[in-house]
């Protein structure tokens, strides 16, 4: 069948080719690692190489100080998908007590208290080491050329230097000397250049020097990151208390020590099958499983009643969002998670008995045998406190396009296949750190300050990250790799470009371009970790009929604009022919796919 808005009209085509495909959020990125692979690199190297161009070009989305999660599966006979896992955990001393101590009653949104253990950084040499063709020097050599020598800065990143201008210059100078050149936030295409980044990265090529073989001179590499000057600088400079987005000055509590203490590694992915497609995601350390249970709770329907484009599949997208992010804000984190019970037949047919003809406003998390049901604080955002530099950059309750994450997908001629979603160290983070021209991230502000809560803070625990590439495979062979930045949102817009593919005969370009919304019913999982009862926010483009029938049944709709929502990409490859595609989102002109 064919759902709605698959017009054959497309802002671009889905590409095709045999060769290697490429889509990311910025065209530098996308253009850097299709040039790898037309000099004889493999997806794995060329995703590398665009994700160091994403640390320069995409500064307020991410950083080398941030995180990361992939999900690639290699050309190998018998291989199976596995999990990139570059989410660092908790320092030593993140203590709750210590953050009560304090007088909080959250983890700040901006701020050093916030970091977590630098993991996205060694994530991308481990996947370098292991599953790539070049050497280290190779695959940096872009990123250090933009770094050094400037790159056009994004109207994106000139709106959030502007949004916390004030902030470096009374309380971040670090930050103001590198953003604000000359004391001036800079006009959108200034040529913007980082320097001591590119330093840091040569320091990295540098430890290799005199070590033979390409493995040895990526380990050499780690060490240099993980107990170099980077975490010397990094843990000495946030003993300075400095200004957080709660208003409050406070020192970090992360040391070199914890640095050197973690190293980034593979996990088994988490999986269903849904409509003869199986898809595969990172396990409920991440917001991940969230998008396999609302597709078990959606699969009980018609493929008629589950188009996007129609109110009837817009409300029941709606309400099994909500049901599985409930779950996700109970239950999900660091620690043992029935998966089984919640991804079964009998636990979906239950939550799919919980959806009415009306949108409910209620927090409703189900029941899982023997544990306990430890709810999230409900914040109403009329409620929430606000503050500079605070909450993961992404679309706003209002609709408000604030920024988002980064995004690639690779896949090359040989069948390697990839799609990571690198986060965290945005420049509205935290304060540059001296000397090395980036900043610490901030996903610690996802754990509760709640010793009962699955999702707590805890020295070594991983906060329950929201990245979450997602890989689909067709026949058991790896047929899809796709993803998007967007915080909360990731997975509730891959959820209808999945059922636009997988149901709707749309091409990937027509599901990306297609109208697209998501709930706002559910606690934040940035600072200030409020949520808007029954709230849904949509693009206008999705029509006045289908908006007006979901006012009328109880949706809280705001409207964010006919292109606003989603920052969808995504490679393929037709495991029977062998056939390359990709498509990349249209909207704020940013990202490109690349490939013949």
């Amino acid at each position: 069948m064919t759902f709605t808005h698959a017009e054959t009209f497309t802002t671009r085509p889905t590409l095709q080719g045999h060769f290697g495909m490429t889509a990311s959020t910025h065209w530098l990125a996308t253009a850097s690692s299709q040039a790898v692979l037309e000099r004889g690199g493999n997806a794995f190297d060329a995703a590398v190489a665009g994700a160091f161009v994403l640390h320069v070009v995409e500064p307020h989305l991410n950083g080398p100080g941030g995180d990361m999660v992939g999900i690639f599966a290699t050309a190998d006979a018998g291989s199976t998908p596995q999990v990139l896992m570059g989410q660092g955990p908790a320092p030593a001393g993140a203590l709750i007590e210590h953050y009560r101590a304090l007088g909080l009653e959250s983890v700040p949104g901006a701020g050093a208290l916030a970091a977590a253990i630098p993991a996205a950084v060694d994530a991308w040499l481990v996947l370098l080491r292991d599953h790539g063709t070049f050497s280290l020097a190779e695959v940096l050599d872009y990123a250090i050329g933009y770094a050094q020598e400037g790159h056009p800065i994004l109207p994106g990143a000139v709106r959030a230097i502007r949004a916390v201008a004030e902030l470096f210059q009374e309380h971040w100078p670090t930050s103001a000397a590198l953003w604000m050149p000359e004391g001036k936030v800079p006009e959108p295409g200034q040529i913007i250049r980082n320097p001591e980044y590119a330093q840091v990265l040569r320091e990295l090529i540098a430890a290799g020097d005199g070590v033979e073989g390409r493995i040895a001179q990526i380990e050499a590499a780690r060490t240099e990151w993980k107990t170099g000057r980077v975490a010397r600088s990094a843990a000495e400079f946030v003993k300075t208390p400095h200004r957080h987005s709660d208003g409050g000055d406070y020192a970090g509590v992360i040391t070199a020590e914890d640095c050197a203490s973690h190293s980034a590694g593979y996990e088994d992915p988490v999986s269903i099958e849904f409509r003869g497609y199986t898809i595969a995601k990172s396990g409920p350390w991440g917001q991940g499983p969230a998008l396999l249970q609302a597709l078990k709770i959606l699969e009980g329907y018609s493929d008629e009643q589950l188009d996007p484009g129609t109110e009837t599949g817009a409300h029941l997208t709606l309400e099994a969002q909500k049901l599985a992010l409930a779950d996700r804000d109970t239950y999900y984190g660091e620690v043992p998670v029935d998966l089984e019970h919640l991804l079964s037949e009998d636990y979906a047919a239950q939550r799919r008995g919980l959806i009415s003809e009306q949108a409910s406003a209620e927090f409703r998390p189900g029941e899982v045998p023997g544990v306990e049901q430890v709810l999230p604080a409900l914040v109403d955002i009329s409620d929430a406190a606000t503050g500079a530099g605070a909450g993961e950059p992404t679309v706003s309750r209002s609709g408000e396009t604030k920024g988002d994450t980064c995004h690639i997908d690779v896949v090359d001629r040989w069948g390697n296949i990839v799609s990571a979603t690198p986060s965290g160290g945005w420049l509205q983070s935290s304060p540059v750190i001296e000397g090395l021209g980036f900043c610490l991230g901030t996903r610690l502000q996802m754990t509760w300050l709640d010793e009962r809560s699955a999702s707590r803070l805890e020295p070594g625990k991983r906060p329950r990250t929201t990245l979450t590439p997602t890989l689909v495979l067709k026949d058991g062979a790896p047929w899809m790799a796709l993803g998007t930045p967007g915080g909360d949102q990731q997975d509730q817009w891959q959820l209808p470009m999945l059922l636009r593919m997988l149901i709707g005969g749309h091409t990937a370009q027509q599901a990306i371009d297609a109208p697209t919304l998501h709930t706002t019913s559910m606690p934040g999982s940035f600072w200030p970790r409020a949520w808007e009862p029954g709230g849904a926010v949509m693009e206008d483009r999705l029509g006045a009929e289908v908006i007006e029938g979901l006012r009328r049944r109880g949706h809280k709709v705001t409207l964010a604009g006919d292109w606003a929502l989603g920052r969808l990409s995504c490679v393929t490859r037709d495991p029977q022919t062998g056939q390359l595609g990709a498509a990349a989102n249209a909207r704020g002109a940013q990202g490109y796919a690349a490939g013949r």
